[in-house]
């Protein structure tokens, strides 16, 4: 057992960090926010806190509100301390502001340090008694920087907790590998970073594999939920493909290494979440925008304001005013509406297997109208399955024994079936006929297992008690082989792509939603027609080309449907691209699919249906948010202004402050709510 030191903890903290960065292209940030740390301000919020109580304390007009006599000599409290709040917690704000300024996006940062700016000039100008001033605002201006400050810390760890999902991704490579010495056979530990392609790696049970490779020796269930999601541990033999950070649950396995670095799955998931983060959708533009257009509305509702007030002979009222709607008009609530719900949304998809490289896609998805499945690998697992046994006796273990040594994919599905069911009897005097079948020996009897080409060769016929059987097969598009004794056919096997046992369901969750489900293959129509029966879905494109399967996907689309093209990312980059929103389905080294919107880690086609719910929980937060945040200020930016003080309805900059400390909490709140969805397969 090795024991870990603080040190080799710091260094594979290090090294975790360096492969973020490494893999993504970037060191951090979040659009407007980059280079912001949370820690600071979570710090400057907990000290402007302990500065805050002694202010409003000993603030006059607090004082007055409340009903109290303040000390003797505790005057400059308030000022003094409202200073140092002013120029330490608000700081952020003003370097945001002025560089707003400077690059003419007046936004959210703008507004908060032009509102805190006002509340410090005039509470200055107050205290040094300049000119007939009584605007004693040093409290509000603590709160107001008080809270925005703790808006900007929960935003922060909000979307840190996204870039979180890059770390959780990277820590889940082992910091060591045991590489075979090709000489000796013995292993060695090295660090990662020296593997080297074509070396072998021994991976002990219960150990991750270091990097990404192919299976040399050995066999184990693999634990691979890191990359897909799902729970279930799947079997792996030698010429398997594994990822590095997958776990071998039960027995050691040797891995010759073919991708390190950048290459790897897990380095390509890392591109694909730092992407997504980086990415705005366009309901993040608009919000932009609405944050913008606010800055305007709200310079020319305090113009008004002031200018009105001053004409109607109210000095204190015209500063007190136009402070308030600075105050209201801070569009901190709506700046935070769209990047908090995209950052969560990012990472509870990437845990549960879902990789959005394009938020747009996202987005979209919630307007899909049909979902175009390419057949193999998608809703098949692309592999031949043994489907059917015909004759007397054992047919599958006799050609199972017969196909023991071949590496035909037809071979290796009779065997792994005969497996299945009970032992394989043993074979010598192994001969391969190109194109024909093969030949071996079994308990004394030479014994051929070969398609129609054989029999032809051989001069056998079919026996005429299975004929309708083996109709019933070809009729399907099943691939035969028959089991030949001399002349004599003892058995028959079809052999067709397996359709996965979640594909139904998966066709099934998308009708629930009304959506429409499409099939393309390039197979014969009689194999789709099959593959589509067991499915369920409503229209099918066969025998078509895979430079012709955009046509298909452009035809749905003149139709007035909006089309998510699901494939596996080989054959199916132009429709990909084509489609209003493209999924690529499976994990391993097509994860970065540069055709596709979205990556389903898992081969679950159920994943589909995850999306779309992923798609509609987000779109219904982001309208709920964008909702309350522009509503709250429409509401909100008169009454600060003072238009229904006739009717006794005012608003003060502390109220303001606070009911915009609400605003922001209320959006913050609403946000979190996402991490209660639940994306299982088939939601």
């Amino acid at each position: 057992m090795t024991t870990h030191t603080h040190e080799h903890d710091h260094a594979a903290h290090e090294h975790h960090d360096h492969q973020i960065t490494m893999a993504t292209g970037c060191g951090g940030g979040h659009g407007d926010h980059e280079g912001h740390d949370p820690n600071q301000f979570r710090n400057k919020f907990w000290w402007t806190l302990v500065l805050t109580v002694p202010v409003v304390a000993f603030s006059s007009m607090f004082a007055d509100l409340v009903g109290y006599t303040r000390p003797a000599n505790t005057a400059w409290i308030s000022p003094v301390l409202g200073t140092v709040i002013f120029f330490y917690g608000g700081w952020p704000f003003l370097k945001g502001g002025y560089d707003e300024a400077r690059s003419r996006q007046p936004g959210m940062m703008l507004l908060i340090g032009v509102a805190i700016t006002v509340a410090f000039v005039a509470s200055l100008a107050t205290s040094l008694g300049v000119g007939d001033l009584d605007l004693d605002f040093w409290w509000e201006l603590a709160l107001l920087v008080l809270v925005m400050l703790l808006g900007h810390w929960l935003e922060m760890k909000a979307l840190t907790q996204a870039q979180g999902a890059l770390a959780a991704l990277a820590a889940l490579l082992p910091d060591t590998a045991e590489r075979v010495d090709h000489a000796t056979g013995t292993a060695e530990e090295v660090p990662v970073g020296a593997l080297q392609l074509g070396d072998i790696v021994l991976v002990r049970s219960g150990a991750r594999v270091p990097a990404d490779g192919v299976i040399v020796d050995g066999a184990a269930e693999m634990d691979e939920s890191m990359i897909t999601g799902e729970s279930k541990p799947v079997p792996k033999t030698i010429d398997d493909r594994v990822v590095g950070g997958t776990v071998a649950t039960d027995s050691a396995i040797r891995v010759r290494v073919d991708a390190i670095g950048a290459d790897t799955a897990v380095a390509g998931i890392q591109r694909l979440v730092a992407d997504a983060q980086r990415s705005k959708s366009r309901a993040q533009v608009l919000a932009d925008r609405a944050a913008a257009l606010l800055f305007y509305v709200a310079a020319g509702s305090a113009i008004v304001t002031f200018v009105i007030w001053l004409a109607l002979g109210d000095a204190s009222a015209a500063v007190e005013n136009t402070v308030t709607v600075l105050v209201i008009a801070c569009p901190h609530a709506l700046g935070l509406a769209i990047p908090l719900v995209v950052a969560l949304s990012t990472a509870i998809s990437a845990r549960a297997g879902i990789l959005v490289k394009d938020r747009f896609a996202l987005e979209r998805m919630r307007l899909v109208t049909a979902v175009l499945f390419d057949k193999t690998g998608t809703l098949t697992t692309g592999t031949p399955a043994v489907t059917g046994v015909l004759g007397e006796g054992d047919v599958l273990a006799l050609a199972a024994a017969v196909e023991a040594d071949s590496e035909h994919p037809l071979a290796k599905a009779i065997v792994a079936a005969a497996k299945e069911r009970g032992d394989v009897p043993a074979a010598t005097d192994f001969r391969s006929f190109t194109g024909r079948g093969v030949e071996a020996s079994v308990e004394g009897t030479v014994l051929a297992v070969g398609g129609p080409a054989l029999l032809r060769e051989r001069g056998v016929t079919e026996p005429t008690g299975i004929a309708a059987e083996l109709d019933t097969w070809r009729a399907r598009g099943a691939s035969i082989l028959y089991l030949v004794r001399d002349t004599t056919v003892l058995g028959a096997l079809a052999l067709e792509d397996e359709v996965r046992s979640e594909s139904r369901a998966a066709i099934d969750a998308l009708h629930r939603r009304g959506v429409r489900a499409v099939m393309i293959t390039g197979d014969a129509q009689q194999v789709a027609d099959r593959v589509a029966a067991q499915v369920g879905v409503d229209e099918v494109f066969a025998e078509v080309l895979p430079e012709d399967k955009d046509h298909a996907v452009a035809e749905l689309q003149s139709r007035g449907l909006t089309v998510a093209m699901v494939g596996d990312g080989v054959n199916d980059a132009p429709a990909l691209a084509r489609a209003d929103v493209g999924l690529a389905i499976g994990a391993g080294t097509d994860v970065a699919i540069e055709s596709a919107g979205v990556v389903l880690a898992s081969s679950d086609p159920r994943g589909v249906d995850s999306v779309i719910t992923l798609s509609r929980a987000t779109y219904r937060k982001m309208l709920q948010n964008l909702g309350w945040a522009a509503g709250y200020n429409i509401v909100a930016i008169p009454l600060a202004a003072g238009a229904f003080s006739w009717a006794g309805l005012t608003l003060s900059p502390a109220v303001g402050a606070v009911l915009m400390s609400l605003s922001t909490i209320v959006v913050a709140l609403n946000a979190q709510l996402l991490r209660r969805l639940q994306l299982r397969p088939g939601d």
